[in-house]
């Protein structure tokens, strides 16, 4: 992709990201940790957005181009909407991905499998989430697609909520990439 369509697309995503954004003086925000902050980001305003999606997906692809991967996917549900719009555009522009998917717990039925998407072993494959913050669900993601067999290439996020997550993955040993960081949405 061209530097001038990357950083349209970029100021494009980062207004809509902004728009996601809740911020109060307080810390009156739960997150899934179970944290209490004083900002939210609701990722899934944009990238359930049909165009936000697919501009996620450009910049995904572009973020992964030099990499040789099977497939994109991570823990349910703020990796799906990512995973599959980038498979979408990939098979698009001539270079196949296929997704997957996570989930939080075994299916209790059929297969009783954690992961849900053709997903060989021996995949090489980028983990993506929409927001990182103490990068422990990504681990425990990371663990799942290891013990399927998976070669964990790169980790992707969205927005990089900048508390730990980047360097708990890098110290682990994982290339870690964001679109954007919570900085980038406090600027005015």
């Amino acid at each position: 992709m061209e530097r001038h369509e990357r950083l349209a697309i970029r100021h494009q995503l980062l207004k809509k990201l902004r728009d996601s954004f809740l911020y109060n003086s307080e810390p009156t925000f739960t997150l899934s940790s179970g944290r209490q902050s004083r900002y939210y980001i609701d990722c899934k305003k944009v990238t359930l957005d049909g165009e936000c999606a697919y501009l996620i997906a450009r910049l995904v692809l572009d973020a992964i181009a030099d990499d040789q991967v099977d497939a994109i996917g991570g823990m349910t549900l703020g990796a799906d909407p990512i995973a599959v719009a980038t498979a979408v555009v990939s098979f698009q522009e001539d270079r196949p991905l296929s997704a997957f998917v996570v989930r939080k717990e075994p299916k209790t039925h059929g297969t009783t499998a954690y992961i849900e998407g053709p997903l060989p072993r021996g995949s090489r494959i980028v983990v993506v989430d929409d927001v990182l913050t103490s990068g422990a669900s990504t681990e425990r993601t990371i663990g799942i697609l290891k013990e399927a067999g998976c070669e964990i290439v790169k980790v992707l996020a969205l927005v990089d909520r900048k508390e730990g997550g980047r360097d708990r993955l890098t110290a682990a040993g994982y290339r870690v990439e964001t679109l954007f960081t919570v900085e980038d949405l406090l600027k005015a």
